[in-house]
Protein backbone atom coordinates (compact mmCIF):
# COMPACT_ATOMS: atom_id res chain seq x y z
CA UNK A 1 0.00 0.00 0.00
CA UNK A 2 2.71 2.49 0.77
CA UNK A 3 4.51 1.61 -2.65
CA UNK A 4 0.90 2.25 -4.56
CA UNK A 5 0.61 5.85 -2.43
CA UNK A 6 4.28 6.79 -3.22
CA UNK A 7 3.55 6.15 -6.94
CA UNK A 8 0.17 7.90 -7.06
CA UNK A 9 2.36 10.86 -5.61
CA UNK A 10 4.82 10.82 -8.02
CA UNK A 11 2.29 10.70 -10.83
CA UNK A 12 0.22 13.64 -9.03
CA UNK A 13 3.86 15.93 -8.82
CA UNK A 14 4.64 14.86 -12.49
CA UNK A 15 1.47 16.26 -14.05
CA UNK A 16 1.17 19.42 -12.12
CA UNK A 17 -0.89 18.16 -9.25
CA UNK A 18 -3.37 16.50 -11.53
CA UNK A 19 -4.22 12.57 -11.71
CA UNK A 20 -7.01 11.07 -13.19
CA UNK A 21 -9.91 10.55 -11.14
CA UNK A 22 -12.73 7.95 -13.05
CA UNK A 23 -11.90 9.14 -16.20
CA UNK A 24 -11.81 12.36 -15.07
CA UNK A 25 -8.76 15.09 -14.16
CA UNK A 26 -8.50 16.28 -10.66
CA UNK A 27 -7.73 19.63 -10.07
CA UNK A 28 -7.65 22.10 -7.27
CA UNK A 29 -9.80 25.06 -7.73
CA UNK A 30 -6.99 27.73 -8.66
CA UNK A 31 -5.52 25.24 -11.71
CA UNK A 32 -9.11 24.13 -12.70
CA UNK A 33 -9.60 28.42 -12.55
CA UNK A 34 -6.04 29.40 -14.65
CA UNK A 35 -7.07 26.95 -16.83
CA UNK A 36 -10.58 27.89 -17.93
CA UNK A 37 -9.35 32.03 -18.28
CA UNK A 38 -5.68 31.38 -19.42
CA UNK A 39 -6.35 28.34 -21.86
CA UNK A 40 -9.70 28.11 -22.29
CA UNK A 41 -9.86 31.80 -22.88
CA UNK A 42 -13.66 31.78 -20.47
CA UNK A 43 -15.15 34.84 -20.32
CA UNK A 44 -17.50 36.21 -17.24
CA UNK A 45 -20.12 37.65 -19.24
CA UNK A 46 -21.46 37.96 -22.53
CA UNK A 47 -20.02 41.73 -23.12
CA UNK A 48 -15.91 40.66 -23.17
CA UNK A 49 -17.31 37.86 -26.04
CA UNK A 50 -18.80 41.39 -27.68
CA UNK A 51 -16.43 43.94 -27.43
CA UNK A 52 -13.05 42.18 -26.45
CA UNK A 53 -12.97 44.35 -23.26
CA UNK A 54 -11.85 41.41 -20.57
CA UNK A 55 -13.41 42.29 -17.11
CA UNK A 56 -13.89 45.91 -17.17
CA UNK A 57 -15.80 46.74 -13.86
CA UNK A 58 -18.61 49.40 -13.99
CA UNK A 59 -18.47 49.77 -17.96
CA UNK A 60 -21.63 51.78 -18.53
CA UNK A 61 -23.63 49.96 -21.49
CA UNK A 62 -24.13 53.36 -24.00
CA UNK A 63 -20.38 52.62 -23.96
CA UNK A 64 -20.24 49.10 -24.75
CA UNK A 65 -22.97 49.70 -27.65
CA UNK A 66 -20.24 52.55 -28.78
CA UNK A 67 -17.55 49.82 -28.84
CA UNK A 68 -20.21 47.03 -30.79
CA UNK A 69 -21.10 50.22 -33.25
CA UNK A 70 -17.05 50.79 -33.75
CA UNK A 71 -16.36 47.62 -35.10
CA UNK A 72 -18.84 48.17 -37.48
CA UNK A 73 -20.61 44.52 -37.29
CA UNK A 74 -20.70 41.64 -34.50
CA UNK A 75 -18.17 38.76 -34.98
CA UNK A 76 -19.95 35.85 -35.41
CA UNK A 77 -17.09 32.99 -35.98
CA UNK A 78 -13.60 32.80 -37.30
CA UNK A 79 -11.90 34.31 -34.70
CA UNK A 80 -12.01 31.68 -31.75
CA UNK A 81 -13.42 28.94 -30.87
CA UNK A 82 -16.09 27.89 -28.12
CA UNK A 83 -14.76 27.37 -24.52
CA UNK A 84 -14.89 23.77 -22.74
CA UNK A 85 -18.06 23.36 -21.51
CA UNK A 86 -16.05 22.66 -17.71
CA UNK A 87 -14.70 26.54 -18.34
CA UNK A 88 -17.75 28.02 -18.99
CA UNK A 89 -19.21 26.93 -15.42
CA UNK A 90 -16.10 27.71 -13.95
CA UNK A 91 -16.44 31.05 -15.06
CA UNK A 92 -20.45 31.09 -15.21
CA UNK A 93 -19.56 30.10 -10.55
CA UNK A 94 -17.29 32.78 -10.06
CA UNK A 95 -19.43 35.40 -11.83
CA UNK A 96 -22.19 34.45 -9.46
CA UNK A 97 -19.24 34.92 -6.48
CA UNK A 98 -21.56 36.55 -3.29
CA UNK A 99 -21.60 39.95 -2.24
CA UNK A 100 -20.11 39.20 0.92
CA UNK A 101 -17.20 37.96 -0.89
CA UNK A 102 -17.00 40.84 -3.21
CA UNK A 103 -19.58 39.88 -5.92
CA UNK A 104 -18.66 40.57 -9.31
CA UNK A 105 -15.87 43.30 -8.42
CA UNK A 106 -13.80 40.40 -7.05
CA UNK A 107 -14.98 37.77 -9.38
CA UNK A 108 -13.36 40.07 -12.18
CA UNK A 109 -10.22 40.14 -10.13
CA UNK A 110 -10.12 36.90 -9.63
CA UNK A 111 -10.29 35.93 -13.75
CA UNK A 112 -7.62 38.70 -13.87
CA UNK A 113 -5.35 37.15 -12.03
CA UNK A 114 -6.07 34.09 -13.38
CA UNK A 115 -5.64 35.05 -16.59
CA UNK A 116 -2.26 35.97 -15.96
CA UNK A 117 -1.56 32.67 -14.08
CA UNK A 118 -0.22 34.55 -10.61
CA UNK A 119 -1.43 34.66 -7.36
CA UNK A 120 -2.05 37.98 -5.63
CA UNK A 121 0.91 39.53 -3.85
CA UNK A 122 1.03 39.46 0.13
CA UNK A 123 3.94 40.96 0.56
CA UNK A 124 6.03 43.29 -2.06
CA UNK A 125 9.78 43.57 -3.31
CA UNK A 126 11.65 45.82 -0.10
CA UNK A 127 12.95 48.78 -1.43
CA UNK A 128 14.70 51.46 1.01
CA UNK A 129 14.63 55.05 -0.93
CA UNK A 130 15.70 58.46 0.40
CA UNK A 131 12.48 60.85 1.51
CA UNK A 132 14.35 63.21 -0.26
CA UNK A 133 16.89 64.02 -2.69
CA UNK A 134 19.56 66.63 -4.14
CA UNK A 135 20.84 67.60 -7.44
CA UNK A 136 24.29 69.15 -7.64
CA UNK A 137 27.19 69.35 -10.21
CA UNK A 138 28.42 65.45 -8.89
CA UNK A 139 24.89 64.25 -9.32
CA UNK A 140 21.59 63.40 -7.18
CA UNK A 141 22.53 62.24 -3.32
CA UNK A 142 20.04 61.83 -0.85
CA UNK A 143 19.29 64.61 1.54
CA UNK A 144 20.91 64.29 5.24
CA UNK A 145 19.15 65.72 8.22
CA UNK A 146 20.52 66.06 12.23
CA UNK A 147 20.47 63.35 13.91
CA UNK A 148 19.65 65.02 16.66
CA UNK A 149 15.84 66.03 16.25
CA UNK A 150 15.63 62.00 16.75
CA UNK A 151 15.45 62.73 20.33
CA UNK A 152 16.40 59.74 21.93
CA UNK A 153 17.06 57.71 19.14
CA UNK A 154 19.23 60.07 17.81
CA UNK A 155 22.39 61.27 17.96
CA UNK A 156 23.62 64.36 20.11
CA UNK A 157 26.27 67.44 18.27
CA UNK A 158 29.20 65.46 19.10
CA UNK A 159 32.11 67.32 20.94
CA UNK A 160 35.77 67.50 19.54
CA UNK A 161 38.48 69.88 20.20
CA UNK A 162 39.50 71.89 16.48
CA UNK A 163 43.40 73.22 15.74
CA UNK A 164 43.22 75.66 18.24
CA UNK A 165 42.21 73.93 20.98
CA UNK A 166 38.89 74.84 21.34
CA UNK A 167 35.65 72.45 21.45
CA UNK A 168 33.32 72.55 18.66
CA UNK A 169 30.45 70.36 18.49
CA UNK A 170 29.65 68.65 14.88
CA UNK A 171 26.52 67.62 13.41
CA UNK A 172 25.78 63.58 13.14
CA UNK A 173 24.34 63.64 9.80
CA UNK A 174 21.92 60.73 8.66
CA UNK A 175 19.51 59.90 6.15
CA UNK A 176 15.89 60.01 6.45
CA UNK A 177 14.65 56.75 4.49
CA UNK A 178 11.41 55.17 3.49
CA UNK A 179 10.48 51.61 3.67
CA UNK A 180 8.62 50.08 1.01
CA UNK A 181 6.06 48.45 1.36
CA UNK A 182 4.72 50.15 4.32
CA UNK A 183 3.17 48.01 7.61
CA UNK A 184 -0.03 49.65 6.57
CA UNK A 185 0.73 48.02 2.96
CA UNK A 186 1.45 44.92 4.08
CA UNK A 187 -1.42 44.51 5.74
CA UNK A 188 -3.93 45.72 2.64
CA UNK A 189 -1.90 42.69 0.41
CA UNK A 190 -2.56 40.46 3.45
CA UNK A 191 -6.20 41.01 3.85
CA UNK A 192 -6.48 41.08 0.16
CA UNK A 193 -5.11 37.46 -0.15
CA UNK A 194 -7.34 36.50 2.60
CA UNK A 195 -10.87 37.72 0.89
CA UNK A 196 -9.34 35.64 -2.68
CA UNK A 197 -8.53 32.48 -0.09
CA UNK A 198 -12.51 32.84 1.01
CA UNK A 199 -13.57 33.40 -2.58
CA UNK A 200 -11.60 30.36 -4.10
CA UNK A 201 -13.10 28.46 -1.39
CA UNK A 202 -16.48 29.27 -2.06
CA UNK A 203 -15.54 28.51 -5.81
CA UNK A 204 -14.47 25.06 -4.85
CA UNK A 205 -17.44 24.20 -2.63
CA UNK A 206 -19.37 25.34 -5.62
CA UNK A 207 -17.89 23.32 -8.10
CA UNK A 208 -17.59 20.24 -5.98
CA UNK A 209 -21.18 19.75 -6.04
CA UNK A 210 -21.48 21.08 -10.07
CA UNK A 211 -21.53 18.70 -13.23
CA UNK A 212 -18.17 18.96 -14.97
CA UNK A 213 -17.64 16.56 -17.61
CA UNK A 214 -14.01 16.07 -17.84
CA UNK A 215 -12.58 17.51 -14.17
CA UNK A 216 -13.07 16.60 -10.49
CA UNK A 217 -12.11 19.50 -8.13
CA UNK A 218 -10.22 18.55 -4.92
CA UNK A 219 -9.96 20.02 -1.64
CA UNK A 220 -6.13 21.23 -2.43
CA UNK A 221 -6.36 24.83 -2.26
CA UNK A 222 -3.24 27.29 -2.20
CA UNK A 223 -1.83 28.03 1.30
CA UNK A 224 -3.90 29.93 4.09
CA UNK A 225 -1.32 32.27 4.94
CA UNK A 226 1.83 32.21 3.42
CA UNK A 227 3.42 34.75 6.09
CA UNK A 228 3.22 32.34 8.41
CA UNK A 229 6.00 29.98 7.26
CA UNK A 230 8.46 32.95 6.34
CA UNK A 231 7.75 34.72 9.93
Amino acid sequence: MGMLEAKSGEFEQATGGAVEHGGKRAVGVWEILCWAFQRECASLDLGEQLTGLQSQINVDPIYRMAEIARLGCRVDGGGSSRSHHDADIVAATLAVLPDSLGGFRTATWIAELARAGREPAWRGEVSILPVETRTNRWGVRAATADAKELGASGWPHQPRQNRKGVTVYDVVDYCPCLIRPSPSEIVRMRHAYMAWQLALLEVRNALQITHLTAHVVTDRMPPRAPWAKTA
